[in-house]
């Protein structure tokens, strides 16, 4: 074999030996940043929620006050 193709055996083994090291890298800081996303997003979700929910009562809550308001009887101007 020459040394041209030697070296250029060399380098192609050095390629993927590098790909490979790469390659087995563990994700877990990649998985654990989806995971706290996630949290984050289902704690989101979870404050609209509480908070449609509040808004509805303060609807109805309105909604009572002026029933309420509408019915009772007018009082008598002096």
């Amino acid at each position: 074999m020459t040394s041209t193709l030697m070296r250029k055996l060399m380098v192609a083994g050095a390629v993927v030996a590098a790909l490979g090291i790469v390659a087995c890298k563990p994700k877990a800081p990649a998985e654990a940043a989806a995971s706290d996303a996630a949290a984050a997003a289902s704690s989101a979700e979870a404050s609209a929620s509480s908070a449609v929910a509040a808004a509805s009562d303060a609807s109805a809550a309105a909604s009572d006050a002026a029933a309420a308001a509408s019915s009772a009887p007018a009082s008598a101007a002096p």
